[in-house]
């Protein structure tokens, strides 16, 4: 997880009022309000590369949105966590789309 100190206060302030609240509904890890990329292995004959993820309110709206625009749904797949998107641009840049959807329960 890479951490920018502040920037939980920062989205509290600005466009997520409740991010610390819904946080600790599912007991994130300290300074999880501040994280904004997360560093994961990959497999061994895998190239290193950079791959984006934007968090979106809707999964499948965001998906329509993208086919209609001219991009490609390349895979959708349900976590426990999260509801993702995996898009192909017109441009061919990929990326992915994930609405966070935290267990309930």
């Amino acid at each position: 997880m890479v951490r920018v100190p502040g920037y939980g206060e920062l989205l509290e302030k600005t466009v997520d009022p409740d991010i610390r609240a819904r946080q600790s509904e599912f007991a994130a890890p300290p300074g999880f309000a501040d994280a904004v990329a997360w560093i994961v292995p990959i497999a061994a004959d895998r190239v290193p590369h950079w791959h984006v993820t934007f968090a979106v309110a809707d999964r499948d709206r965001t998906a329509l949105d993208a086919e209609r625009l001219g991009a490609q749904v390349l895979r959708q797949d349900d976590t426990g966590w999260t509801r993702e998107a995996l898009i192909r641009d017109p441009q061919g840049a990929v990326f992915t789309a994930s609405q966070f959807t935290p267990p309930t329960g």
